[in-house]
């Protein structure tokens, strides 16, 4: 069985691939912290909620009588807040901050653990609902 064939294995995988991605490029800012005129670069975080939009388009509430009521579909507006910020540079023009650069490889690895363990969890749920029971006696 391909567990990648599951949405929420596949969707845990590719927050899995970003966050190993995203490592790469933090451990590469790190590296150059002292490279004159380097930029400090980090990656764009998957869009999820536009899978999710995309996943409930297709989705519909089921009636099976004439008295049930449709499903509305519609969800609450979401506000975004953008901050712009400047960020330090150096006399040689190296825009490299160390503090938020480990700051976010922490976070990443924080995230990363959280995924496993999501992963972990939806395997041993797969595996007792395959096995009939979970544990029961």
């Amino acid at each position: 069985m391909d567990l990648t064939q599951l949405k929420v294995f596949n969707m845990l995988t590719t927050r899995m691939n970003w966050l190993n991605e995203r490592q790469r490029v933090l451990a590469q800012n790190i590296a150059n912290a002292d490279t004159p005129d380097y930029v400090a670069r980090d990656l764009a975080p998957p869009d999820f909620k536009a899978a999710l939009r995309r996943t409930e388009a297709r989705l519909g509430m089921a009636t099976t009588s004439g008295a049930h009521m449709a499903g509305g579909g519609g969800s609450a507006p979401t506000t975004a807040k953008t901050e712009k910020r400047e960020f330090e540079t150096t006399p040689t023009g190296n825009g490299v901050v160390l503090e938020e650069e480990l700051m976010k490889v922490a976070e990443s690895r924080g995230e990363y653990e959280l995924m496993v363990n999501l992963y972990t969890k939806q395997v041993g749920m797969l595996k007792a609902a395959i096995s009939g029971g979970g544990g029961r006696r």
